[in-house]
C-alpha cells in the first residue's frame, strides 16, 4: 500500500496515466488510497455493508472499463465523491420502494393469497441465505458476519482478525458472488438483506 506522505497529486496524476494505458499495478495502488473511503461514504449513506461493498466494486469496475478517459478527471477526490454519492442515491432509491412494499406487507392481512405467498419466499429466501452463509469456509463466514452483521470496516476486521485489508476485501468479494450465485432472483437479495435499512445522515469523504 503507498505511504500517505508519498501519495502526492503529482504521483496521483502519474497512476492515472499509468492506468489509462492499461497498468494493472497502479490501477491496484488507486484502489488501495481510496477503496475504504469510497466504502466508508456509501456505508454512511446506505447503512449496508453489502451495498456499500457492491458500490465499491461497481465504481472501481466503471473506472476501469472507462480508464482510457481518466485522464480528463482533473480532481479525482472529488470526482469519486460524486460517483460514490450518485451511485449510493440509486441503491437507496431501489431500497426505498422495496421498504415501501415491505410496509405494506405488514398492515395487510396474510390470509391473502398473494400477501402469503411473498412472506413464504421472503422466509424461504432468509433460509437459503442464512445456509449460504454458513457453508462459507470459517475465515469467509467470520469476515462477512463482521461486515455486514457488525457492521465494521475493513480496517476494523482486518486489525481484528489480524490480516490484511486486502484479505478482507478478497473474502467480501467472494461471498458476495456465492450469495449472488445461489439467488436466480437478484431483487430477492434486496428483500432480505435490506429490510432493516435506514436513510442516514447525508455528508462526504475527505482525501
Amino acid at each position: 500500500m503507498i505511504k500517505e506522505d508519498l501519495f502526492t497529486k503529482e504521483f496521483e496524476r502519474t497512476l492515472l496515466v499509468k492506468i489509462a494505458s492499461g497498468d494493472q499495478l497502479a490501477y491496484t495502488q488507486l484502489f488501495d488510497r481510496y477503496h475504504s473511503l469510497v466504502y466508508g461514504y456509501s456505508l454512511k449513506l446506505t447503512r449496508s455493508p453489502f451495498h456499500a461493498e457492491e458500490i465499491v466494486q461497481d465504481i472501481f469496475l466503471k473506472i476501469w472499463v472507462n480508464r482510457r478517459e481518466i485522464t480528463g478527471i482533473d480532481n479525482f477526490g472529488a470526482y469519486l465523491n460524486r460517483a460514490t454519492r450518485n451511485q449510493s442515491y440509486t441503491v437507496l432509491r431501489k431500497l426505498a420502494a422495496q421498504r415501501v412494499l415491505e410496509v405494506e406487507l405488514d398492515h395487510n392481512d396474510l390470509q391473502d393469497s398473494s400477501n402469503s405467498e411473498h412472506r413464504l419466499l421472503y422466509n424461504e429466501s432468509s433460509e437459503i441465505l442464512r445456509a449460504t452463509i454458513e457453508s462459507m469456509p470459517p475465515q469467509r463466514k467470520t469476515i462477512y458476519k463482521l461486515c455486514h452483521n457488525e457492521g465494521l470496516k475493513y480496517n476494523e476486521v482486518a486489525a481484528k482478525l489480524n490480516i490484511s485489508p486486502g484479505t478482507v476485501h478478497t473474502h467480501m468479494k467472494l461471498a458476495l458472488k456465492t450469495i449472488r450465485a445461489r439467488f436466480n432472483n437478484p431483487d430477492l437479495i434486496l428483500i432480505i438483506l435490506t429490510a432493516k435499512v435506514l436513510i442516514g445522515s447525508l455528508g462526504g469523504f475527505q482525501k
